[in-house]
């Protein structure tokens, strides 16, 4: 086990020790392909990351749509169901949701910051270094190969002249060998002139030796230094290259894994987040506001008593008795049903009993005591009931009203519509906003009366009398908040009155026996007042034939209605005596309640306090419209 470990040692050093120059001297080519490679590869993990990025960016902008799709809408029914602890656990979740695709995009940021931007760059510098590399490389390959054709070159030539001197030698010694020769002169002459050549081709080709020679010599020096110190220098420099560039990967894939370990202890705030969501929901608490949100204060129906049919046959029908039937003997239940008037008596009315003249001009004096009383509206003669009913569901604005009334619209100002419960919360929330843009209201006027002292100690610093007109619409808009404070309050007051009489049965019984020591006995058509099951109230009256009774009975219905909602208020500008039927008088200056705006006659309809209202010239006054009051 030793000895293998000390192998495994050994071979373990050899190859941490391996050095590119002197264990791949001959690979130049092969280095050149494997280093493309590498760059290749690092570009191949930056387009890796690169699409990562583009994924988790997609991914978090998709997941910031999904929680924006189920948001609660404003001014939307779904803003009511948060109320409840399941639907707040989901806008939590989705809040949550939120801050989870956020990570997502923290992700992608720092992959695109610290990984892909550094790579790019990283790469455009690995690129140039190794083209340096190899161009020193192929410099030194071109060099060499450059040195060894001058040895390849001088080494022919110094073959090609020992192979003519040595042709010159055997030419010398062949004409010396000759024993035909007989001439002694010509002997000489040819003697001669051979030993002459091949001296010189003798000399020639030791020339070229030494040349040869020479070249070799340098040959071998600049192919030592070659292979034992350029190529070395140069492959050592490629490796410490293709080194940095494993370092520099591994580095990368470091950062990948730590970027998406930072954001996880967020990702699992945001999971710990859902989960405590889930853990609020009460299932009590939503059941009880259930409860809170729809009960009506409505107490349950009694029983039905007994209509006996057979009384009608036991008297005897005439027209005095039956004109007297309202004061005294017992109901008749033959031909009695329940109705629900969907709008009031007030209304009604007073939409047929309204001025048919135009309205009188205003004077053209402003002074009250040029035109002391105005001008008068014209005396209208009396028509029947059932010619001013004609007119008035032939009236298209008058139907769309009456529609509006029965099908119940968005409701009246004074919520009367609603449950007595419904409408309390209704009340009370309305008087909590008035409060605070009265508070509002109040603090701007404190803050404005602060700046006037401010500029009355120091007039450099701006006119005192600026202030004035804005200090005066802030009191106005006081004035007006604190009076529909004060009709909102009244309306909630006698709701709460309604729901505490209700709510207790000893005063609820004897307010019933004041009611019927003090009331006489109605045995005819008096009205039973009772609340139906589904909140709405209905009241039972007898009918019968004749047109005198039944004129009667109509009054009667609409005697206990509420009067018409506020939508606005009015400042007299000059008096105005109202002595004929429909209008009322006021004085200059005079506030008043407008409860139905000008239809296009020059009449609007105001009132002074429960009993006294009428029509006035829309000339003569200066309306202020409660907008919302209007909407509704």
């Amino acid at each position: 086990m030793h000895r293998n470990r000390g192998s495994f040692g050994r071979i373990c050093t050899e190859t941490m020790s391996c050095r590119w120059g002197t264990e791949l001297w001959d690979q130049f080519d092969n280095l050149e392909k494997h280093t493309h490679w590498g760059i290749e590869f690092v570009e191949r993990y930056t387009k890796f990351v690169k699409e990562r990025s583009e994924i988790e960016i997609s991914y978090a902008k998709q997941i910031r749509n999904l929680s924006k799709k189920y948001q609660p809408k404003k001014n939307s029914r779904e803003e009511d169901e948060y109320k409840y602890t399941s639907c707040r656990a989901f806008l939590m979740t989705l809040n949550e949701l939120n801050d989870y695709a956020g990570q997502h995009e923290v992700i992608a940021e720092n992959l695109t910051t610290h990984i892909i931007c550094e790579l790019t760059r990283y790469i455009q510098e690995l690129k140039a270094e190794r083209k340096s590399h190899f161009h020193d490389g192929r410099r030194a390959q071109q060099h060499i190969e450059n040195s060894w054709k001058q040895l390849e070159s001088s080494k022919r030539r110094f073959e090609r002249d020992c192979k003519e001197a040595d042709r010159a030698q055997q030419y010398f010694d062949k004409i010396d060998a000759d024993i035909n020769v007989t001439k002694a002169d010509v002997e000489k002459r040819c003697s001669l002139k051979a030993r002459q050549q091949a001296q010189l081709k003798h000399q020639v080709a030791e020339d070229s030796k030494n040349e040869y020679l020479t070249y070799l010599q340098k040959f071998n020096k600049e192919q030592n230094e070659h292979y034992y110190n350029l190529i070395p220098h140069i492959f050592q420099k490629i490796q410490e290259m293709e080194e940095k560039r494993i370092e520099k990967v591994g580095e990368s894939m470091k950062t990948y894994a730590e970027v998406n370990r930072k954001v996880l202890p967020i990702v699992s705030k945001c999971l710990d987040g859902m989960t405590n969501a889930a853990a609020s929901i009460e299932p009590t608490m939503d059941t009880k506001q259930v409860v809170e949100s729809f009960k009506s204060g409505f107490e349950p129906p009694g029983d039905v008593e007994v209509e006996d049919y057979s009384l009608s046959m036991r008297r005897t029908v005439s027209e005095s008795s039956y004109l007297n039937s309202r004061g005294e003997g017992k109901p008749s239940r033959s031909n009695s049903r329940g109705k629900l008037w969907p709008f009031k008596r007030n209304k009604l009315m007073s939409l047929l009993a309204s001025p048919r003249q135009p309205p009188p001009p205003p004077p053209t004096s402003p002074s009250p005591g040029a035109v002391p009383n105005g001008p008068q509206s014209p005396q209208q003669p009396k028509e029947p009931l059932s010619h001013r009913l004609n007119e008035f569901m032939t009236s298209k604005h008058k139907m769309q009203c009456l529609r509006s009334l029965t099908r119940g619209g968005s409701g009246p100002e004074d919520c009367s519509h609603l449950p007595p419960e419904q409408r309390r919360k209704k009340l009370q929330a309305k008087i909590n906003d008035i409060n605070k843009e009265l508070q509002k209201e109040v603090d701007q006027r404190d803050a404005l009366t602060k700046m006037k002292d401010v500029y009355v100690k120091n007039p450099h610093m701006g006119d005192p009398n600026s202030v004035d007109p804005r200090l005066e619409e802030i009191g106005q808009d006081i004035d007006k908040l604190e009076l529909e404070s004060r009709k909102y309050e009244a309306w909630l007051l006698e709701v709460e009155t309604r729901l505490a009489e209700k709510s207790d049965p000893h005063r609820r019984q004897s307010g019933l026996y004041e009611s019927n020591a003090t009331t006489p006995v109605n045995n005819n058509c008096a009205p039973v007042n009772r609340e139906s099951p589904d909140g709405s109230y209905t009241e039972d009256h007898s009918t019968e034939h004749h047109l005198k009774s039944r004129s009667t009975d109509f009054d009667d219905d609409f005697d206990d209605e509420d009067p018409l909602p506020t939508i606005g208020t009015c400042k007299s500008l000059y008096p105005f005596e109202g002595q004929n039927e429909g209008t009322i008088s006021m004085a200059e200056g005079e506030l008043l309640y407008v409860i139905e705006e000008d239809k296009g006659d020059g009449w609007t309809r105001v009132r002074r306090n429960e009993d006294e209202e009428g029509y006035v010239p829309t000339s003569y006054i200066k309306v202020f419209f409660d907008t919302n009051a209007k909407d509704s």
